[in-house]
C-alpha cells in the first residue's frame, strides 16, 4: 500500500502532466464583458487582507464564476514558503461576494493530484448542489470540470470548503469565504472578512501535515501569521464590520479586541436582532461557524486584535518545551562540559529573547519563535494576531505606519519625585 505522504509527492508529476488537458476541461468564461467583483452600488464592498475576490461575468442574467481547486505556493510569514491546496493561487481561496437574490453559476475544475468537491456552508439550496461527495454528487476528479448552479436567497457571511477527504484537503488550506449582502443594506464603512484556521507544519517541512489533530503550531487570519498579517486600517468614528469564519479542524478562536467595544450582529444562520446583541471585547468563533462583529472604534492608535488562547499567540517553535523556573547556567556548563556549543535562553520565559531567537541555527523554512520589532521595542507576539489601526482623517487606507502618542498619554518608567508624591515606597533588595 502507498500511504497518503507518499502519493501527494507522488502525484506532483502527474498534475504537471495533466496540464494541457486541464486547460482544455476549464470553461471558457468569455470575453463579452469584462471581469467584476465587488458588491454593488450602494454597498461597502468587503475587504480581504492578505486575500483577494473571485471576479466573474454576467452571462444572461446570471452571475458566472469559475473557481480552480490546485496546489500553491504560499508564504506564510516571512521565513515559512508552504507547499499547500488552495483555489485560484492562494489560500484561503478568493472571496466570493454577491447579494441576495443573486443567481449564479459556479464552475469547479480540479487541478489537484485527487478528487475533490466543493460545499457551500451554511447556503440554502437544492440538495443537490450541496457538494458533499457520494451522497449529493459524484467526486470532482483530476481533469475535470462541475458544475454548480443555485440562487442565494439569504444574506450573510458564509464559507466554502471540499467535501471529499475533508481532513487531508481542508488542513492543507482548501477553504474560502462567502459574503452575501442583503438587497437593503446597512450603513457600513469598512468591512473586513477574515477566515480563521490551525495548521501544523514540522520545522524544517514545506508541506503542513493534516494528521495532526491537536498542539498546532501555526495559527493565522486568511492564511497569513504574525508580523505576516496585513493591519486592518479605520477612522475614527467610521462603523466598521469584521466577518470571521472558523474552519479550523479543532480550535474555537475567543477574538479579542483592544481598545473598543463590539456587538456581535450576526451568525451564519442570520443577523442577529438589535435587542438580542450585548457588548463584548471579545468575540468566540465555533469551529464551523461565522460570526460578524461592528463596532465604531473612538480612541486612535494601534489596537492589537488576537485570539486570547495564549498558545494561539505563537508560531511553530514558540510552541517547544519551556525551561521556565530553571537554572539556564547549569544547564549551558554541563552542555558545555559535554563537549556542546549552546545559547541556553528561556529560563524566566521567552518574551525577553524573542529576538535573538530568531537570529539562532534553526530547520530551513521554520519560524523559530514569533513576533517583530515594534516602536517601542520587540513585540512578543505571533500566530493569530494582527493590529487595527484606527486613526483620524485618513484620506487613503494604506498602511499609515506608528501611531505616535500624544505627550502625556504613554506609560513609562516612573520618576522618584512621582514615587515620592504619591507615597510609594520600593523595597529595596539588601545586596543592592
Amino acid at each position: 500500500m502507498v500511504d497518503r505522504r507518499t502519493f501527494m509527492k507522488a502525484s506532483a508529476a502527474a498534475v504537471a502532466a495533466g496540464g494541457a488537458l486541464l486547460e482544455q476541461a476549464a470553461p471558457a468564461l468569455g470575453s463579452s464583458a469584462p471581469l467584476e467583483t465587488g458588491a454593488g452600488p450602494g454597498r461597502a464592498s468587503v475587504e480581504v487582507p492578505n486575500g483577494s475576490k473571485l471576479p466573474f461575468k454576467r452571462v444572461g442574467g446570471v452571475k458566472v464564476f469559475h473557481l480552480i481547486a490546485e496546489p500553491v505556493q504560499h508564504q506564510m510569514v516571512p521565513g515559512m514558503d508552504l507547499e499547500c491546496w488552495g483555489y485560484n493561487g492562494s489560500t484561503p481561496g478568493p472571496l466570493i461576494e454577491v447579494v441576495e437574490g443573486d443567481r449564479v453559476r459556479i464552475y469547479v475544475t480540479c487541478n489537484l493530484p485527487a478528487p475533490t468537491s466543493v460545499h457551500w456552508h451554511g447556503i440554502m439550496l437544492p440538495n443537490g448542489m450541496d457538494g458533499v461527495s457520494g451522497l449529493t454528487q459524484a467526486p470532482i476528479r483530476p481533469g475535470e470540470t462541475h458544475k454548480y448552479e443555485f440562487t442565494f436567497t439569504h444574506p450573510g457571511t458564509y464559507m466554502y470548503h471540499p467535501h471529499y477527504d475533508d481532513m487531508t484537503q481542508m488542513a492543507l488550506g482548501m477553504m474560502g469565504m462567502i459574503v452575501v449582502h442583503p438587497k437593503a443594506p446597512p450603513r457600513i464603512d469598512r468591512d473586513f472578512a477574515l477566515m480563521l484556521s490551525t495548521w501544523f507544519v514540522e520545522p524544517g517541512t514545506r508541506r503542513p501535515d493534516p494528521a495532526r489533530m491537536s498542539d498546532f503550531n501555526m495559527l493565522t487570519f486568511n492564511s497569513k501569521s504574525f508580523p505576516g498579517t496585513a493591519p486592518l486600517v479605520v477612522n475614527k468614528g467610521q462603523r466598521v464590520r469584521i466577518r470571521f469564519g472558523n474552519l479550523s479542524a479543532m480550535d474555537h478562536h475567543p477574538i479579542h479586541f483592544h481598545g473598543l467595544r463590539l456587538k456581535v450582529v450576526a451568525t451564519d444562520g442570520g443577523a442577529i436582532p438589535e435587542a438580542g446583541q450585548w457588548p463584548e471585547t471579545t468575540v468566540l468563533v465555533p469551529v464551523g461557524t461565522t460570526r460578524d462583529v461592528e463596532f465604531v472604534p473612538e480612541i486612535p492608535g494601534d489596537w492589537p486584535m488576537h485570539c486570547h488562547m495564549s498558545h494561539h499567540g505563537m508560531n511553530q517553535m514558540g510552541h517547544a518545551q519551556s525551561l521556565l523556573g530553571t537554572d539556564a547556567g547549569r544547564i549551558k556548563r554541563a552542555l558545555t562540559e559535554a563537549g556542546q556549543r549552546v545559547m541556553v535562553m528561556g529560563s524566566t520565559g521567552m518574551g525577553e529573547h524573542g529576538r535573538h531567537l530568531r537570529h539562532m541555527a534553526h530547520p530551513e523554512n521554520s519560524v523559530p519563535m514569533l513576533g517583530m520589532e515594534g516602536p517601542f521595542g520587540y513585540i512578543d507576539m505571533g500566530g493569530m494576531f494582527t493590529l487595527l489601526k484606527v486613526r483620524e482623517g485618513l484620506k487613503s487606507y494604506e498602511d499609515p505606519g506608528w501611531y505616535r502618542h500624544p505627550p502625556g498619554s504613554q506609560a513609562g518608567v516612573a520618576t522618584s519625585a512621582e514615587l515620592a508624591r504619591d507615597g510609594i515606597e520600593l523595597e529595596v533588595d539588601a545586596e543592592d
